[in-house]
């Protein structure tokens, strides 16, 4: 058996310490250990993006990154987009241009956006689907996930102007 270790790293703005296997995938760590159930387990293969978080400025799908490599890294969930129980400008997008239907894929979903618009905070349609291709959909035609990263990128411009 292989020996556990202990990993810190900063989840949603606070300093965490975490005992794992060697082995252990950040998904499990997230949602087993740390009761961070926002970002879902999809297929466990990398294809559908209902596991993304943002790891070190980088949109990443917990399914496939090991926690032992998060040692000191900065970590942002779903649960860490509402701000003194405001929603995130994305969290708003997504309920005013029905950007869901099931809610399976939307945590994956918002916080793959949130790096793009850190990126690009003023996407063009075409550059939001391919920033999104890796986040798949069953429900929604994708339509409406457009719209809200777009309502979104109006919201925070208009908000750092």
């Amino acid at each position: 058996m292989a020996k556990k270790q202990t990993v810190s790293f900063k989840l949603n703005g606070k300093e965490v310490d975490v005992v794992v296997e060697p082995r252990e995938l950040l998904i499990h760590t997230l949602r087993e250990r740390l009761q961070h159930t926002g970002p879902h387990i999809g297929c466990e293969t990398s294809h559908c993006g209902a596991c993304t978080v943002d790891l070190d400025g980088m949109s990443v799908k917990s399914c496939t990154v090991l926690t032992v490599q998060c040692q000191d890294a900065e970590m942002l969930t779903i649960e860490g987009f509402e701000q003194g129980g405001a929603l995130h400008a994305l969290q708003e997008g997504f309920t005013q241009e029905h950007g869901l239907q099931c809610g399976y894929c939307t945590p994956g979903m918002i916080t793959r956006a949130y790096r793009l618009l850190k990126e690009n905070p003023s996407p063009s349609e075409e550059e939001i689907r391919y920033w999104m291709a890796g986040n798949l959909c069953r429900c929604t035609g994708y339509q409406n996930i457009v719209k809200a990263v777009q309502y979104a990128a109006k919201k925070m411009s208009a908000t750092s102007s």
